[in-house]
């Protein structure tokens, strides 16, 4: 019987980098020879394109600006087994390839490529700040701790791929990506890579203030629809300490003397611990909502086969 070796997709989403696109291609072919090479442009107005598809890609057009929004397109068109995700920006090491995607054909959902600076100019200093704190919350807010969650050097299996309700439109996907992985436990691994400076005349997409805003933004949202009952059980929580701030010196006053010289006071102590039992009571109710959505998602991701085991043989064999 003939082993089918698993069918292996580069995914290079690009805006503006005919600087560089050309060597992410080539990198990535020599790295993985028996891979498609997709860049989805993102309407660049420079040669992109174009140096994408003499290099051997083929090329994709996403109207849609954004990065998530290429990358939901990207996750809907292709047909693989192993997807792997890599900036065009020249910035990742392409000889690493191999690793994340065997790491995947070993039963990994989702790796990432966790970035180690081999130039100090490589992450600027606003950079590598904001990925520490974003990643260290990300982590808090989900129990299950992450080393780089802004990386856009990763590997995933179809079951991945084909099960993700992706809403993001742009660089939030990664946190978007990583809290999909989280919230249905998925078996995730991390790999060292260096990462280097762009090359001279290359620009960075990313605003550091903007775009890092965007992306906490998106993780309060995340883990108010993820954890519902946790994010409304603080607010209602902090509302009802507020609410007994305000109680007690009226409390105190009454027991003193039996009068209640404070009535606008009693009031708003007594709305706000409605509003709290209110907000408590929306994360009891939301929180069985979005178990039942959980559910749909996971009976998603079980519906996908993932590598067959023979394609995996196959692929260790070579």
């Amino acid at each position: 019987m003939t082993m089918s070796a698993p069918r292996i997709a580069v995914l290079v989403p690009c805006y503006n980098e005919e600087l560089t696109v050309a060597e992410v291609v080539s990198g990535m072919r020599a790295a993985l020879p028996d891979a498609d090479i997709y860049v989805f442009d993102n309407q660049s107005t420079d040669a992109t394109a174009q140096r994408a598809r003499e290099a051997g890609a083929i090329v994709r057009s996403v109207k849609l600006r954004g990065k998530g929004n290429v990358v939901r397109r990207q996750f809907a068109d292709i047909e693989a087994d192993v997807y792997l995700m890599v900036d065009g920006d020249a910035t990742y090491h392409a000889p690493s390839a191999p690793l994340l995607v065997q790491q995947v054909l070993d039963g990994h959902d989702m790796v990432v490529g966790l970035r180690e600076a081999t130039d100090e100019r490589a992450y600027r200093r606003g950079h590598a700040w904001g990925n520490v704190m974003l990643t260290t919350f990300l982590s808090r807010l989900f129990g299950r701790a992450c080393r780089d969650i802004l990386s856009g050097y990763r590997a995933f299996s179809r079951r991945f791929v084909k099960s993700f309700p992706m809403q993001s439109a742009g660089f939030e996907i990664e946190t978007e990506l990583t809290v999909h992985a989280l919230e249905l436990r998925m078996p995730v691994a991390e790999v060292a890579t260096p990462y280097a400076e762009r090359p001279d005349g290359s620009v960075s997409k990313l605003n550091t203030w903007g775009d890092g805003f965007r992306i906490l933004g998106t993780m309060l949202k995340l883990f108010a629809a993820e954890r519902p009952l946790a994010f409304y059980g603080i607010l209602g929580g902090l509302v009802g300490l507020l609410a007994v701030v305000l109680l007690v010196p009226v409390l105190l006053t009454y027991f003193e003397t039996g009068l209640v010289p404070r009535f606008p006071s009693l009031i708003l102590a007594s709305a706000l611990m409605v509003l709290s039992t209110l907000l408590v009571t929306v994360g009891l109710i939301l929180d069985v909502v979005t178990r039942g959505r959980r559910e749909m998602k996971t009976l998603a991701y079980l519906g996908v086969a993932g590598p067959s085991s023979a394609a995996c043989q196959a692929a260790s064999s070579r």
